[in-house]
């Protein structure tokens, strides 16, 4: 069976298995995500076990390490997983809202409301907590989940379904609503991708490489997440202290994300105090300093081994303990550096000149904006999401981290007593 056929028939269960939760009460969508995150507790083992399986051919891969830390799966990872599968059920029901409602003269009452998209595809790399994160999102948010992760988390991936597909039991919806998609044969990406009129919408997630492709190649609706170049500005009104723990925060928390810092711009007249604080808690933090010329003089002045910054060094996402420093006029230096090399996904600030504030957030063009906190915080369960699908640098109806109301989109219901139009 070729790959066209094995998602159309995919997405034909999924799709079917789908009315079971459109007919569903939120309680019984809640109890599912209760029941799952009961089940990944009760299943560590068996988790963790399939999750050694894929690092283990992740190491003698030599994937790098980037990827082996969104791969690995811990005991407090899968805990958190569950967790925030719990946090979730805990959250208003995003479907029935009324968004608009009134009474036209003629007499009908007009009414649009929240409604599930339907059939969800996910294209991911690595991060077998996608599977859990994407699948308790969109049943909530009353949609069936086509899950397509990559060959590297095949084992973890097939475990954290089957467990996932138990919670179903006691209950009204069929399990059938989560569908894992092969991921031995590329073939079945673009199947997915292009399973326009089965599929309503794709969302990847992962590298700029895999993001672009899904965009390219898809003929379903897609939203795009994004890399994340995110820039941390120190102004010369900051604190030194709180910027250094913003900085060091946002960099070296979880370096493989895509809401840690990738460059640190520095106001030039704090430029010969901070700098050298800055570089030296970098580097005992072991991280790889690319300086622009300017701050590479610091450097060596100060002794501090640094790297001089190349072009490409700007708009990379480095995934790991890497970072780029440079200099910048001011608050609208640090803007334009922003607008030239960013992502639109998290820029910080770190300033007490309410002038400065007020200029860098309502002229960044990103998602998120920090002010005097760290870039990590773009986060859906930081932000009271519970969990994220991913973080969207569109301009659609989806922009940051999108969780359950980013899932539905809406109908309208016209109700009248047997009007017709004249």
């Amino acid at each position: 069976m070729d790959a066209t056929t094995i998602v159309a028939d995919i997405a034909k269960k999924a799709r079917t298995a789908a009315r079971t939760l459109a007919t569903s009460s939120a309680k019984e969508r809640n109890q599912v995500l209760l029941n799952i995150a009961d089940q990944l507790e009760k299943n560590l083992d068996l988790i963790l076990k399939a999750n050694q399986i894929d690092m283990q051919a992740a190491k003698s891969a030599g994937i790098n390490s980037s990827l082996q830390d969104r791969l690995s799966l811990t005991p407090e990872r899968v805990k958190a997983m569950a967790q925030a599968a719990r946090d979730i059920s805990k959250l208003s029901d995003p479907l029935g809202r009324v968004i608009i409602e009134r009474n036209l003269a003629n007499g009908l009452n007009l009414k649009q409301i929240s409604v599930p998209f339907g059939v969800v595809g996910m294209v991911y790399e690595a991060r077998p907590n996608v599977t859990v994160d994407a699948a308790v999102i969109l049943i909530k948010s009353g949609n069936a989940a086509l899950l397509r992760g990559s060959s590297t988390s095949a084992e973890s991936n097939q475990v954290l379904v089957d467990v996932m597909k138990q919670s179903f039991k006691g209950t009204n919806i069929s399990s059938e609503v989560l569908q894992l998609i092969p991921s031995t044969d590329r073939s079945t990406v673009t199947a997915l991708l292009t399973a326009r009129g089965e599929v309503d919408l794709v969302i990847p997630r992962g590298s700029a490489e895999l993001i672009r492709s899904v965009v390219d190649e898809a003929t379903v609706p897609t939203i795009e997440t994004g890399a994340g170049v995110c820039h941390v500005y120190v102004d010369k009104s900051a604190d030194f202290k709180k910027a250094i723990a913003i900085l060091i925060n946002s960099k070296c928390d979880r370096p493989s994300v895509c809401n840690a810092a990738e460059t640190l711009l520095i106001h030039q007249d704090i430029a010969e105090d901070f700098t050298p604080i800055a570089l030296e808690e970098l580097t005992k933090s072991g991280v790889i300093i690319n300086a622009d010329t300017k701050s590479k003089v610091i450097a060596d002045k100060s002794g501090i081994k640094v790297n001089l910054a190349v072009q490409d060094s700007w708009s990379t996402e480095y995934g790991t303990l890497e970072i780029n420093v440079a200099q910048v006029s001011d608050v609208l230096g640090a803007l334009d550096h922003i607008a030239r090399y960013g992502t639109k996904h998290t820029e910080a600030i770190v300033a007490s000149d309410q002038d400065a504030i007020a200029k860098f957030t309502s002229l960044n063009d990103c998602a998120a904006i920090m002010v005097n906190a760290s870039t990590r915080f773009t986060d859906g369960g930081q932000m009271g999401f519970g969990a994220e699908i991913g973080i969207s640098n569109q301009k659609m109806h989806a922009r940051g981290p999108m969780g359950l109301e980013q899932m539905t989109t809406t109908t309208w219901i016209v109700s009248g007593s047997g009007q017709i139009r004249q």
